[in-house]
């Protein structure tokens, strides 16, 4: 069983039919499916969770849902299983977007998860609260809450950033704040992509207005050069640490990049365009960058058919790895994590 964003089902099911998967239920932002072999869980591009699926319980009445999980925990682990972590979420209900809808545990799955543990902590669960983070290697107990009265439920072992992650959701707290959304997307990538950006470090943001990511980098104790035409937010142009060129980034001279380790650019452009700045910015002689984070917009899923072709166009940089993802925080978008 596996979640993606509202709105990318036919992506993760285009993929996974590719893989020998047969297609089961399915839901917006919810897919299930077989396979006749032992085979890994599917990965993808907009695959944001995906666990082995041990049953379906479907029940207005809270109390018999989880009599039902004891069964199915049960019967399918007959001799008995502790599992280290407990992750109960939602599908997404709406894009990403839509309405100001932001993926992550709700009012409804926060009380369904405390309910569960409180049954089921003695015998079945080893952590001391529901949705921790994961460390690695845990097994892991998901409950699904595709809807109030209808949980899929299943396990994973927690690998990469995004599988140790209640429903594959960065939990965190601000400092102060956020500008914008833009900032939990800066958090999400760089902790997916493994850069280890250290304090004193330059990042450049390409279309960096009003300041969202640039709040992020800055938290993480970087110098951080803003490129954007259009006005930050003030509480981020009067940081010590922050410099902003208002300009466009394919009309500045290249020495403007200069002894930057880390670019990130999360402009409203096509494609092309981006990876044609970026193009001129990392084959220059004096470009001194280790990673790049660059989101893609696609406006429409139907796009997404292009990022092979992007990813040929990012291998010609000679790059050590490229990671591709649509992040939780991702809207009809989806993020290259580049090692250069």
């Amino acid at each position: 069983m596996m979640c993606c964003a509202n709105g990318a089902e036919q992506q993760v099911k285009q993929g996974m039919s590719e893989d020998g998967w047969r297609l089961a239920f399915s839901r917006p932002g919810f897919v299930t499916a077989k396979h006749d072999g032992v085979v890994d869980l599917p990965s993808g591009v907009f695959i944001r969770t995906a666990s082995h699926s041990i049953g379906h319980l479907h029940n207005a009445d809270g109390e018999t849902q989880i009599a039902g999980l004891i069964d199915l925990l049960t019967a399918n682990f007959p001799l008995g299983l502790r599992f280290d972590e407990l992750h109960v979420w939602p599908r997404d209900r709406l894009p990403i977007g839509k309405f100001d809808f932001e993926p992550g545990i709700d009012e409804v799955s926060r009380l369904v998860a405390e309910n569960i543990y409180q049954s089921l902590s003695v015998q079945w669960l080893a952590c001391d609260a529901p949705n921790r983070i994961a460390e690695p290697e845990s097994r892991v107990l998901d409950v699904v809450v595709v809807d109030p009265a209808d949980w899929f439920v299943g396990w994973h072992t927690s690998r990469q950033w995004p599988s140790r992650w209640p429903g594959g959701v960065q939990p965190i707290q601000p400092q102060y704040e956020p500008i914008s959304r833009a900032y939990f997307k800066a958090a999400e990538s760089i902790t997916w992509s493994g850069f280890e950006m250290m304090p004193g470090q330059t990042a450049v943001e390409i279309g960096s207005a009003p300041g969202g990511a640039c709040g992020r980098l800055l938290e993480l104790g970087l110098k951080v050069i803003g490129i954007d035409p259009a006005e930050m937010d003030p509480r981020i142009v009067q940081h010590p640490r922050f410099k902003h060129i208002k300009a466009r980034a394919g009309d500045l001279p290249r020495r403007e990049y200069r002894g930057a380790k880390w670019l990130l650019a999360d402009s409203n452009v096509k494609p092309e365009k981006t990876l044609t700045t970026i193009d001129n910015i990392v084959n220059h002689r004096d470009c001194s960058l280790s990673g790049l984070l660059l989101t893609m917009k696609l406006g429409d899923y139907k796009a997404a058919h292009a990022i092979p072709h992007w990813i040929e166009r990012i291998q010609r940089w000679n790059p050590q790895d490229i990671q591709v993802r649509q992040l939780a925080r991702n809207r009809c978008e989806v993020c290259f994590a580049v090692k250069l």
